[in-house]
């Protein structure tokens, strides 16, 4: 009777040990956070993808774009081993909602001319400026900027004007909330998520390490 109590106890423990583990195991996401993404560089076969939910009047996400992703990008995506897939995250409510929306369409519009990299680079360079302009003036800025990297103005114009590209930011934003996402910048980066900016050194550490386990 004791051995069976004994035995009845050991499975108890291993079971509770069992479910303690799944439970404080990081939380995978639900959806695949890339999935409908439209913006994306690097190899559509690389072995390891990387997904950015940012935003364009992010301070944090400025000094990612500025500072560390052209080193990812030289060094993982150039290279075949990354390929990193750009989403929007425009935040409800915040006094910036509708021109960070209207900085996503721009880029959108820039893509469409195969230039969406050099003009997502720009709307974060240049951050502080557009950032203070509504209307018809960010419109009028954002087709400046278009003609600053070599665009056909005309085109971008037109683009900008017929809010197409609307859909395809909000549908990033309609992604961020199915994540449940509350900050950016905000990565996934292989299959676990990371809050905030991180130097370059720690992507080296956390890319190299998914790579000698592909």
């Amino acid at each position: 009777m004791q051995r069976q109590a004994f035995f009845g106890v050991l499975i108890i423990a291993t079971l509770f040990t069992a479910g303690l583990f799944v439970f404080t195991r990081p939380a995978l996401p639900a959806e695949d956070p890339a999935a409908g993404a439209h913006f994306a560089v690097g190899r559509p076969d690389a072995p390891i993808t990387v997904v950015e939910f940012a935003n364009y009047q992010c301070p944090h996400c400025r000094t990612h774009a500025l500072e560390v992703l052209p080193r990812i990008l030289r060094d993982y995506v150039e290279t075949g081993k990354v390929r990193y897939v750009f989403r929007d995250f425009p935040f409800k409510g915040a006094p910036t909602y509708r021109p960070v929306v209207r900085a996503g369409e721009a880029a959108a519009c820039a893509a469409d001319q195969g230039r969406y990299l050099e003009y997502h680079t720009l709307l974060f360079r240049a951050q502080g400026q557009w950032g203070r302009y509504r209307g018809e003036a960010l419109d009028r800025l954002f087709i400046d900027y278009a003609g600053q990297i070599g665009l056909d103005r005309e085109a971008f114009a037109a683009c900008l004007a017929s809010g197409e590209k609307e859909r395809i930011v909000l549908e990033d934003l309609k992604a961020a909330e199915a994540l449940n996402l509350n900050s950016t910048p905000t990565f996934f980066i292989g299959d676990k998520m990371y809050r905030g900016v991180l130097p370059y050194e720690e992507w080296q550490r956390l890319l190299d390490a998914l790579l000698a386990e592909k």
